[in-house]
């Protein structure tokens, strides 16, 4: 069996750009972005299915603050800066057989 190596960095915002403001720039600048709270296994299981096919999304971890306002949308994910949803929309896509192909649009994944 294959181990994958999933790994979370913290990331600080300065005091020039608000954190809303960064992570809109991040989810438009990224060709993956998961947001979720710390401790969320939907958001570990979207981690691993995304790197099996060999996607890395970076990871934004709300504080718990944060998260709680957001959290009936959490995890969400972000593929070429448009919202595909949480856990569901990911196995959705995956299964449907367009997941790859929206990764690889995305500049994600190089050709399947």
């Amino acid at each position: 069996m294959q181990s994958l190596s999933l790994r979370c960095e913290p990331v600080h915002v300065d005091g020039h750009e608000g954190a809303g403001d960064w992570i809109r720039r991040l989810i438009n600048e990224s060709p993956i972005v998961v947001l979720s709270r710390k401790g969320c296994f939907m958001c570990h299981v979207m981690r691993h299915l995304l790197a099996s096919i060999g996607a890395h999304p970076s990871v934004i971890e709300l504080e718990e603050a944060e998260a709680s306002v957001a959290a009936a949308t959490l995890p969400a994910l972000f593929v070429g800066g448009k919202l595909v949803g949480g856990l569901e929309g990911l196995v959705g896509l995956h299964l449907s057989g367009a997941l790859v192909p929206r990764l690889v649009q995305a500049g994600a994944i190089g050709s399947y």
